[in-house]
């Protein structure tokens, strides 16, 4: 009887005007990130039929990636929290002046960034592990992969735009689309035309230019931006985006950081741990896909509310995407959990890494949930223009409640005290993003 009446809630909350809305929004970016993650695979792929050296350059562009995808998110979270807010606040055309702004400031930014890593690549490499015989071919490749960061932070600035004013349906068609375009690109420039690691590189390049035809064409036509002609109002909406892209562009170098240092503690038992763990960070990324869709569609629905005063629905927002992970991880951590044993045979053939990655999907998986929770909270802070405070989330989740957890359980228990902490880090970090997102957000009520 009692999960009949369960059963029964869960069907009507998911009838529910808000999710419903939610789901809509979130589905195109579910769809483009499952798109960009097979794409990305597949060109790993292609690459590692090259040999090792190959693989090995592109091994060494993975961190400098994601300095420029910090750089990038951190300024489309800015875009997306400023121009749905003014939006909201019936501001049009200084949501075009933002929109404009952002694209000006980002050109700066990337152009600097891309220019410095390709003047000062060898360097990087050296720092990095790499050995001088590959500097040939890492600078061979390093001309057509920082031009396809260059089109692909535009593209990102694209898509945080059309997000922005609500059109979340085309971000994920394009990132669709480039994907498949990558998909067919990179066979042909890679093997017909024989330009090896390069024509990855140079599909990469290809596929997100035109990705950006098509968005700006589309941005353009719904005239989405617009020449700035109040140097005034411009200066302050520089201000204003500043305020809230350093902290969450500063926000984005924490995972790497804390990743770096759950390795250090790893490296400190064999390679079957190492390996494990690896494995488990991808089963990882994959199972809180939802999440991390969710985190771009509630943005620019938050901002649109906070513009328009309606700051009390905000709460219903977030926790209507607050039940929908804590559904959906729970279920799939069941999932995970049922399956654990062919999962860790499929992906390790060794049997001591298989044993381990069993006991890390025993553990772990159930606190994906509280750690969506978490990621949920920052998101929310982030479009309610409070990214300090935001920061302040990431810095305690990961400084004070995951890794002193896993450092502790390493201590006690050993491996299985790295799964256990982790699992329990990812719980206290659901709590503590929860309460200090509901304090803030009654402060600015109050405000």
């Amino acid at each position: 009887m009692m999960f009949a009446c369960n059963q029964r809630s869960v069907i009507a909350f998911f009838k529910t005007p808000l999710c419903i809305s939610l789901l809509q929004q979130t589905f195109p970016m579910l769809m483009g990130l499952f798109a960009i993650m097979g794409s990305q695979l597949v060109d790993s792929a292609f690459v590692g039929q090259l040999g090792a050296e190959p693989l090995a350059v592109m091994g060494f562009t993975i961190p400098i990636y994601q300095v420029v995808v910090g750089v990038q998110v951190g300024l489309g979270i800015a875009t997306t929290a400023s121009i749905s807010n003014a939006l909201g606040g019936n501001k049009s055309l200084y949501a075009k002046y933002l929109g404009t702004l952002i694209l000006i400031l980002g050109a700066m930014v990337i152009t600097l960034l891309c220019v410095s890593l390709w003047v000062y690549q060898e360097s990087i490499a050296s720092f990095l592990g790499a050995d001088a015989a590959l500097f040939p071919m890492l600078r061979d490749y390093w001309l057509p992969w920082l031009m396809s960061c260059w089109f692909g932070a535009f593209l990102y600035f694209g898509y945080s735009i059309c997000r922005s004013h609500g059109d979340n349906a085309l971000s994920g068609k394009i990132m669709v689309i480039t994907s498949v375009l990558n998909l067919g690109l990179d066979p042909l420039f890679i093997f017909t035309l024989d330009m090896g690691i390069a024509g990855a590189a140079w599909a990469t390049c290809l596929s997100f230019l035109i990705g950006c035809f098509i968005i700006f064409r589309v941005i353009i036509k719904k005239k989405q931006i617009t020449s700035i002609t109040d140097i005034k109002q411009a200066k302050g909406a520089v201000a204003s985006i500043s305020r809230i892209a350093f902290p969450a562009t500063l926000s984005q170098f924490l995972p790497p950081i804390s990743a770096i240092l759950v390795t250090m503690v790893i490296a400190n038992y064999d390679d079957y741990a190492v390996g494990a763990w690896g494995l488990a960070n991808r089963i990882e990324y994959m199972s809180i896909i939802l999440i991390l869709a969710l985190t771009m569609a509630l943005p620019p629905m938050i901002g649109k509310l906070k513009g328009m005063n309606k700051l009390f629905e905000i709460v219903s927002l977030v926790k209507t995407a607050v039940i929908l992970v804590i559904l959906f991880q729970f279920l799939l951590a069941v999932v995970l959990l049922v399956t654990s044993s062919p999962v860790a045979s499929l992906l390790a053939k060794q049997t001591d890494i298989a044993s381990l990655l069993t006991s890390y999907l025993w553990f772990v998986p159930i606190s994906y949930g509280a750690l969506g929770v978490c990621m949920i909270c920052v998101s929310a802070c982030n479009a309610m223009g409070q990214s300090k405070f935001a920061l302040l989330i990431s810095m305690l989740r990961l400084f004070a409640c995951y890794l002193p957890l896993i450092w502790l359980g390493s201590e006690m228990y050993g491996v299985m005290g790295i799964f256990i902490g982790a699992t329990l880090g990812n719980f206290l970090s659901g709590v503590v993003g929860w309460a200090m997102f509901v304090k803030q957000h009654k402060a600015l009520v109050k405000s």
